[in-house]
């Protein structure tokens, strides 16, 4: 992989079927100091090459999760990511300093509403309540938690909604995005 400003890990297991998550994916890989990695194409039968992954993690400055949530988590593929590649005495523990300062930002779908994401909702807590496990991979890794992209509903919002959620996702990775006459590596 070409060393990025903004390493993205691109996490679905069925693209063809995204309505969010595939322009969106687009769209990040035609900025500048952006890499995009697909993992459900890099790696179909889950054999991770962890020495490629943690050089690219080393490059980058923001990390970015993108994925569809499924059950209250990420896909397997990417869970399976970040238990081999975030190890011990790497990403954490004594030694562990490889992402010290670097910044987690994730991009998510959903297939409910937002309402429904609330004590009194169908999924009985806040969306916040399920991205904690990957919030507290971030500080265990001594990385900087930067606040959620969430689409809610993607499966039905409109194409309008989906182009806006797509301009605050363009918006927020702006620190990290090349200023005119920059060098992207």
């Amino acid at each position: 992989m070409t060393p990025s400003r903004i390493l993205v890990i691109y996490a679905h297991p069925a693209p063809r079927r995204s309505r969010a998550n595939k322009p969106l994916a687009r769209a990040l890989a035609s900025l500048p100091g952006v890499a995009m990695h697909d993992l459900y194409w890099h790696y179909p039968d889950f054999d991770i090459d962890v020495r490629v992954e943690q050089e690219a993690v080393e490059a980058a400055e923001l990390i970015v999760f993108q994925f569809p949530v499924q059950w209250y988590a990420t896909p397997s593929l990417l869970k399976e990511w970040i238990d081999v590649v975030l190890e011990m005495g790497w990403a954490y523990g004594p030694g562990g300093t490889a992402l010290r300062g670097k910044h987690l930002m994730v991009l998510a779908t959903t297939g409910g509403r937002a309402h429904s994401y609330n004590p009194d909702g169908v999924h009985g807590h806040t969306f916040d309540m399920f991205l904690l496990p990957l919030q507290q991979t971030a500080a265990l890794c001594g990385m900087q938690w930067q606040p959620p992209h969430v689409l809610h509903d993607a499966d039905d919002v409109s194409a309008d909604v989906i182009d806006a959620h797509i301009a605050q996702v363009r918006a927020a990775l702006q620190p990290w995005l090349p200023a005119d006459g920059d060098s992207v590596v």
